[in-house]
């Protein structure tokens, strides 16, 4: 019995069948009563105040102590105003609640949006459809309310017969679980989703998962060559910016959407640096620009025309279709998959167990590349991690700082070239002069200085 040390209070819950308890961190108090044969049933009040709950309470046991099935069915239904439960709302009602609620999901993408409403209307058509996707004898759902454990072990036992990846299946049970933690004034009980054995494990799909593969040094090459002006056989819609896009790619370890987004705001071509917001994780990453990309990106500033690098994929990558949602990624991630099937590589291969193709080469192989490169190089993982912005516990626990220094090693580990600047030159060629003064003329003199000037 909860005590207090206002006397009228203490005399009303005195009169109470059950008994007021308060719960939780926000002191909701539930009402414990014995409803038939000895058993227990606990009723959330869903409210922090005593006399509020000794109220509600009061009318609970009103509809205990009815004498006739018609009396406690009348005294249930004037006890609504507490248990939203008796609603029994149905599935196209309970998505418009869910949609308006303060807790709902909000995904930062129209696609993952749509996901969610998608999922939620493929359960309900699989649990008020009588026949079709549901092989079992099961009854049909129309209602939240209606919504049982065993269904919901139906619908992940249903997708696992749809070939979906094991991270594709277990996104649509966490966004049901979300959608029905939105729900839960709708139905008694726990989240019927709650459950784990709903989820698959990824140890399903060991030695079946195809991992990515980086390029070597001469697909690189080849990849180059197939997008250049040489190769007007190879056709591709504005290939000489997909050109510029696979050279961004190759030395700086950037997502293709990093890749095509660079803005010339975050290049300075005097320092030689780069600068990166990376649209996946947020993380700032800055990074030495190679002498190879340095070429490209003066042969892309002839068709400059807003604050892209390469303008027209850009634009392309941006499109939107009706509903807001971005449909250019795709259309850019077909065009980076031309060349590599130009060069005679298969991008994606099936996979026992699974619907789709997995991805073998696309154009994430180029991050993969750089840092096979740079681990062949000797370049410490720590730098390179700076560069890529890939989250490492050993890395975030270990190291705090990366020099300048390291990250020109690790430009310099995937360049075929030197990345002496003119001033860096100049002053080599300074320094050659004043430690031979009396030969200023020789001609082993004039052919060092000769060769310094020739560097790239």
């Amino acid at each position: 019995m909860v005590c207090t040390r206002n006397g009228r209070r203490m005399k009303k819950m005195n009169t109470l069948q059950g008994k007021l308890r308060p719960r939780g961190k926000q002191g909701f108090y539930t009402y414990r009563l014995i409803v038939s044969n000895g058993v227990r049933q606990d009723f959330p009040l869903k409210t922090a105040d005593i006399e509020e709950a000794i109220q509600k309470a009061t009318e609970l046991d009103k509809a205990y102590l009815a004498d006739t099935h018609e009396e406690l069915v009348a005294q249930m239904s004037a006890i609504r105003g507490f248990s939203k439960r008796a609603e029994n709302i149905s599935f196209e009602e309970a998505w418009e609640k869910y949609q308006v609620h303060p807790e709902r999901a909000m995904p930062h993408t129209v696609s993952e949006q749509n996901a969610y409403q998608g999922t939620f209307e493929e359960f309900a058509q699989f649990a008020s459809h009588p026949r079709g996707a549901r092989k079992k004898s099961l009854t049909v759902v129309t209602s939240i309310a209606e919504v049982t454990p065993q269904i919901c072990e139906a619908f992940s036992a249903y997708l696992k017969t749809t070939m979906l990846a094991v991270d594709t299946h277990n996104r649509k049970i966490k966004r049901l679980r979300k959608i029905f933690d939105c729900l839960k004034d709708y139905y008694e009980g726990e989240n019927p989703f709650r459950s784990k054995t709903l989820l698959r494990s990824e140890r399903e799909e060991q030695g079946t998962v195809v991992h990515r593969q980086a390029f070597t040094k001469e697909q690189e090459d080849a990849l180059l060559a197939v997008l250049s002006d040489s190769a007007p056989e190879h056709k591709l819609m504005n290939k000489a910016e997909m050109r510029i896009v696979y050279i961004i790619g190759m030395f700086t370890g950037q997502r293709l959407k990093d890749c095509v987004l660079l803005q010339w705001q975050n290049i300075d071509m005097e320092k030689r640096r780069i600068w990166v917001k990376q649209f996946k994780t947020g993380k700032e990453v800055t990074i030495p620009i190679a002498p190879e990309l340095y070429d490209a990106l003066v042969e892309a500033k002839e068709w400059k025309c807003d604050q892209y690098v390469t303008p027209k994929c850009a634009a392309r990558y941006n499109k939107t279709n009706a509903e807001g949602k971005n449909v250019g990624n795709n259309l850019i991630d077909i065009d980076a998959l031309r060349p590599i099937r130009w060069i005679g590589l298969e991008p994606a291969v099936a996979v026992p167990g699974r619907k789709k193709k997995m991805t073998v080469y696309g154009f994430h192989s180029l991050r993969h590349s750089f840092a096979s490169f740079c681990a062949e190089a000797g370049v410490p993982k720590a730098t390179l991690l700076s560069i890529l912005g890939t989250e490492s516990e050993i890395a975030d626990k270990y190291y705090t700082h990366v020099g300048n220094d390291s990250q020109q090693k690790a430009i310099e580990a995937i360049s075929n070239r030197s990345s002496s600047t003119a001033q860096e030159k100049i002053n080599r060629i300074r320094t050659l002069l004043e430690a031979n003064q009396h030969e200023i003329a020789s001609n082993s003199l004039l052919i060092q200085i000769n060769t310094i000037l020739k560097e790239s």
